[in-house]
């Protein structure tokens, strides 16, 4: 099992020639996960060749331009192309009404049914599920409601030990049942547990995304030990003042957190357009945690229980 990140925009307040704003897409079990939406998206999706009929669902975090006004334009594309699948979108409650303005000021009637969720700023709590991925919330605290999401694999059942099958002599007919939980009897009516004829299956993977916000370590248990943490670093130390102005985080200041929630590997973006290179972030991240991954537009994160790396 494993779960590839595309970083699709990390980009602060405005694009750039080289950076698009703020979106990302996860592929996790085979299922695709859009978050955030900035200007851009697009075409970025285009670039990766991403079968945009596979996006069910759609994540924002909070309703600065730079992380969703992407999205209305994205929602129209799928109705032009006449998607018929319904488009989950996980929100701050103002956004329903944003999109169903821009939609009926376009006499747009989608070919699709668009199913909107407003996610609690105040609370962490489930706001997704699919057969193979669950979705948590995660308050933040930024200028307006925020919220960022931690994504992680559901449990897989047991699987089955060839071995101890083969050793307590269990019917190849008979292994579904095992597979499913159940006990066995054998012929002398010894009931083998089934704990002794499967063994656990891998932990489950996990990311965790936390959007624009201050240095926030009351909310670090919420992403304890989470295989990969994305956390905006849009300043560097030197812009402290600045940073607590604006409610956004510092390099320093994602390390921190990544340090306290015992995470494998961290990811930095949203970055302040001040800053010709990511060399000072990564500098000042690696003196809290060490390993930083320094982001950067259409980069690829894979990670699966042995490594996580850019491929």
């Amino acid at each position: 099992m494993a779960f590839e990140l595309i970083i699709l925009g990390c980009a602060s307040a405005t694009p750039t020639s080289e950076q698009y704003t703020t979106s990302q897409l996860l592929t996790m079990r085979e299922q695709l996960f859009l978050i955030d939406c900035g200007e851009g998206v697009q075409q970025q999706l285009r670039r990766h060749r991403v079968k945009t009929g596979r996006i069910n669902h759609i994540f924002i975090s909070h309703l600065h331009g730079d992380h969703y006004f992407g999205l209305v334009g994205l929602i129209s594309s799928f109705h032009l192309q006449r998607r018929k699948k319904e488009l989950h979108i996980y929100g701050p409650k103002p956004l329903e009404e944003i999109i169903h303005v821009q939609l009926k000021a376009s006499k747009t009637w989608l070919t699709y049914p668009l199913v909107f969720h407003v996610t609690n700023p105040d609370k962490a709590e489930l706001v997704a599920e699919t057969n193979k991925v669950e979705v948590y919330s995660i308050p933040l605290i930024h200028g307006i409601a925020t919220t960022g999401f931690k994504f992680i694999e559901k449990h897989n059942p047991r699987s089955i030990d060839r071995d101890a099958v083969e050793k307590y002599g269990v019917p190849k007919h008979e292994r579904a049942a095992v597979q499913r939980g159940m006990d066995w009897e054998n012929e002398q009516g010894e009931v083998i547990p089934n704990a002794k004829l499967t063994v656990d299956p891998p932990r489950p993977l996990s990311y965790a995304f936390w959007s624009d916000t201050c240095y926030n370590p009351d909310k670090v248990e919420e992403i304890s030990e989470v295989d990969v943490l994305y956390h905006e670093a849009t300043f560097t130390q030197a812009e402290r003042d600045l940073a607590t102005q604006t409610k956004h985080s510092t390099a320093g200041d994602a390390a921190q957190i990544a340090h306290a929630a015992q995470v494998r590997c961290l990811i930095l973006g949203h970055y302040s357009s001040r800053y010709p290179n990511r060399d000072v972030h990564l500098a000042e991240s690696k003196q809290y945690f060490q390993n930083v991954i320094a982001g950067h537009d259409n980069m690829r994160i894979r990670a699966d229980h042995q490594s996580i790396e850019v491929v």
